[in-house]
């Protein structure tokens, strides 16, 4: 009386089904990864020494035609400083980003530094690493 079975399990182990899903995995982050993009507008900011460090801080930007915006939103220079305290209405700690493009005047900077300055708002400005 022969009682053991026909089938024979192999003790092999096919990675055929493990490289698949390794290749699925590395399309899909080669694919989500072109698709972020930053909250900002394209600038070319000038080059200093340094590091930006980004976390959820609103962001005020001027470019060379001399427009204002409130992270990608347009603004009047007039309305900024109202627009900003609506922003933040009762946080502790405000902050925002200022992003002024390669060549615009300082003057416009320094608006917005006075802005901040008055309404105990902190300022960090933006540059592109050298």
């Amino acid at each position: 009386m022969n009682i053991r079975g026909r089938n024979k399990v192999s003790p092999e182990f096919n990675m055929s089904s493990m490289t698949d899903i390794v290749f699925l995995l590395l399309i899909f982050f080669m694919l989500t990864s072109t698709m972020v993009t930053t909250n900002a507008l394209d600038l070319v900011l000038p080059k200093a020494k340094g590091k930006t460090d980004s976390n959820k801080n609103i962001s005020v930007s001027i470019n060379k035609e001399l427009e204002f915006f409130i992270d990608k939103d347009q603004v009047q220079e007039a309305d900024l400083e109202a627009r900003l305290l609506a922003l933040f209405p009762n946080k502790e700690d405000k902050a925002i980003i200022l992003r002024a493009e390669e060549g615009v005047p300082i003057e416009k900077a320094v608006n917005v530094l006075d802005i901040a300055n008055r309404n105990q708002i902190k300022v960090v400005l933006a540059v592109r690493p050298k």
